[in-house]
């Protein structure tokens, strides 16, 4: 494992960065390429894990951090999103010096302007930072899985004097084209900013891996705030972090990468750093069924770093029949709260809350999003399974790639994603 500089250099619990911190959480993006997943609720408030949502990580990364104060920019469809904030992380007191404020594009500086960019979001919220009278900012994406310290990285920013400390994943070189790539020299400053390079640098240590941006930034706010002020009067500016904000300090010599693994939280049952961007249905899916594994890549059992949401009021799962050809059961899977399996066969599946699978249907590698009702005699395989569908019975998903892809959507990886509407679909046409 890594050896972290930081980690053991305690600074006193009345010295701690966090407490000077404001975590503003970037959550307005669609996620498009979620599909359908994304039609009715932005990518955060995707549900992921059995009862959480994405958002919910880089939250709760930032509560178990010590932060208390933080913002939550929201555009695309937030309903859904600002509901799960209201219910789920309404805990914070004022009167404790706690915030989270919930900062929707509402046409704030013009009435036809909402959020141009990723750092014009934080531009139009300046006054709303000021009002936590904060030193450090840390700028999170909303709509990545990982479990971090960022008090961690909050040292190094203060012991380097960075301008901007750029969090960091170590991919294999050859996968670096997908990401924007840091450049460093041997003191891990930041040389060159590269985006979707074809011809990725290694790092100084290793050059069969490269450094990509996990969009996690931290700056000394009084800093961001005039380079805020300087690119809203820049036309040619995108307002954005990744293509404007970061290349132009990488320019000016002071930004420093920060490597994932120096803050990582692992219980000692990971055996590597976990970050997912779960940004299309195949890796969506790969992620949740990763969860059922005998020794899964992210351990969600973690009492010392749990994934704080919106914990329903739910009875137990149930398991009811028990004859040959009619057992309710489920092998190697994740059953959540008010579920319940009735003389049906669950394998390598993921169940969210509210789940009903009833007699003589079969689950094999299939991920169901809350409240969904399988009738009797369907055969599921390799699929998602929007929330609140109603599957009707004998239903086969995941045997004949050519009658998914007639009804459903069916991803190059070989997963399908159903949705009501397309059984509706189905339904009707099947009628005629």
């Amino acid at each position: 494992m890594t050896v972290n500089p930081y980690q053991n250099r305690s600074n006193g619990a009345h010295t701690r960065l966090s407490s000077q911190t404001m975590a503003f959480v970037l959550a307005g993006g669609r996620g498009s390429r979620l599909e359908e997943l994304t039609d009715r609720r932005a990518k955060p408030a995707v549900h992921f894990g059995g009862k959480s949502r994405i958002i919910d990580f880089p939250l709760s990364n930032a509560l178990n951090s010590g932060i208390r104060k933080m913002a939550v920019a929201t555009q695309y469809k937030a309903h859904s999103l600002i509901r799960h904030l209201q219910r789920g992380w309404n805990f914070f007191r004022a009167e404790r010096n706690e915030y989270l404020d919930i900062l929707p594009a509402s046409q704030r500086v013009e009435e036809s302007k909402w959020y141009l960019g990723t750092a014009d979001a934080v531009t139009q919220n300046i006054d709303i930072v000021d009002d936590y009278d904060v030193k450090y900012v840390i700028v999170l994406a909303g709509d990545h899985v990982y479990k971090m310290d960022y008090e961690i990285m909050l040292r190094q920013h203060v012991e380097t004097g960075a301008d901007v400390t750029v969090g960091c994943l170590t991919v294999p070189r050859e996968e670096g084209s997908s990401f924007g790539i840091m450049h460093v020299d041997d003191r891990g400053r930041i040389v060159d900013f590269l985006e979707k390079p074809a011809d990725p640098p290694g790092t100084p240590e290793d050059p069969d891996s490269a450094l990509a941006s996990m969009g996690i930034y931290v700056f000394d706010w009084s800093f961001l705030r005039d380079l805020l002020l300087l690119d809203a009067d820049d036309t040619s500016s995108r307002h954005d972090f990744g293509y404007d904000l970061i290349p132009a300090i990488v320019r000016g010599g002071n930004a420093y990468a920060h490597r994932f693994s120096e803050s990582c939280v692992m219980t000692g049952l990971e055996t590597e750093p976990y970050w997912r961007d779960v940004g299309t249905i195949d890796s969506f899916w790969q992620a949740n069924i990763d969860l059922t594994e005998f020794i899964p890549a992210l351990d969600l059992y973690d009492n010392a770093w749990p994934i704080w949401t919106y914990a329903e009021l739910t009875p137990p799962a149930k398991f009811i029949h028990d004859d040959d050809g009619r057992r309710g059961q489920a092998i190697q899977s994740l059953i959540s709260g008010d579920c319940i399996i009735s003389g049906s066969d669950v394998r390598n599946s993921l169940l969210f809350t509210g789940g009903r699978v009833h007699s003589y249907s079969s689950l094999d590698h299939v991920v169901l999003l809350p409240y969904v009702e399988v009738a009797r005699g369907a055969q599921l395989s390799r699929c998602v399974i929007d929330s609140r569908v109603s599957v009707p019975e004998g239903l086969v998903v995941g045997e004949d790639p050519e009658e998914d892809e007639k009804w459903f959507r069916r991803t190059p990886g070989g997963i399908v994603l159903v949705t009501q509407p397309m059984l509706d679909r189905r339904s009707a046409a099947l009628e005629r």
